[in-house]
């Protein structure tokens, strides 16, 4: 049934921690037009002020859907979905699907009622991701860590670069020493660059935890709001970036890596 859906999505990130959610949009219907945009101008998201991202997304959400005339706008970023997903909404006329922590299910999930939540300071502190706490995980405990370094760590790792275990090891330490960290079971991976280094985040682990992540409902959330007046697919497989390409060679390289080989600029 997937194979056969029309239309084209646009997903969306500060760099390219959505395409692991672009990947998984493409599994879940093969038969869709998927291009990728990301703000390469304003990268990285996590550690800019709530101020200058609620300016920054409702004007390149407008720009880059003007330019790729999608069927949905996908914003796969905790960050930028925790903090302005309603004013991105307000600006576009097509759905908007928004990226949010896995709270619930890892609420769900849990044996020992610990669960930790690996993000960017941004979402951690996020007033979007308290409440998703208060509302789905507010009978266990849930312990934050907030990390830069994780996402630049996984850009590194995505366009082919080597850190060692031992880094990946310092860099999520601080949510397993926390208060009850001996205890937790689950990690909800709050950031979509996360998937891109779960491999060297479980193999440094200080005990067996499971991972989870919003890539799987966030694709399913895609297809649901598709118009069924969607058009024929043209050719996907484009990047939008808000910089000068010239600039962004590593970024370019894994995007292909991923299917999306034409590249475009947009200004914001």
């Amino acid at each position: 049934m997937s194979e056969e859906m029309h239309g084209k999505v646009l997903v969306f990130d500060s760099g390219m921690g959505g395409l692991t959610v672009a990947r998984e949009i493409q599994a879940s219907a093969p038969g869709l037009s998927v291009d990728y945009a990301a703000d390469s101008g304003f990268f990285p998201y996590g550690d800019k002020s709530d101020a200058a991202l609620r300016a920054r997304l409702p004007a390149i959400a407008k720009v880059l859907v003007e330019a790729a005339r999608p069927d949905v706008f996908v914003i796969a970023c905790n960050t930028a979905s925790t903090l302005a997903l309603d004013e991105v909404r307000a600006v576009l006329d097509i759905p908007v699907v928004g990226t949010v922590p896995a709270i619930k299910p890892a609420a769900q999930l849990t044996r020992t009622g610990t669960i930790g939540l690996l993000a960017t300071p941004g979402t951690v502190r996020r007033a979007y991701t308290a409440k998703l706490i208060e509302d789905f995980a507010s009978e266990i405990r849930v312990i934050l860590h907030g990390s830069v370094e994780l996402v630049r760590m996984a850009e590194e790792i995505a366009s082919g670069g080597a850190i060692t275990l031992d880094a990946f090891r310092a860099a999520q330490a601080p949510l397993f020493e926390a208060d009850g960290g001996k205890d937790i079971d689950t990690v909800v991976l709050a950031c979509t660059h996360f998937p891109l280094i779960r491999g060297e985040l479980a193999a440094t682990v200080p005990h067996p935890v499971t991972f989870i992540d919003s890539g799987e409902a966030i694709a399913r959330q895609t297809l649901r709001v598709l118009p069924q007046d969607g058009a024929a697919p043209a050719n996907g497989g484009t990047v939008w970036l808000s910089s000068a390409p010239d600039a962004q060679a590593r970024l370019i390289e894994v995007c292909r890596r991923f299917g999306f080989v034409d590249v475009e600029q947009v200004s914001v």
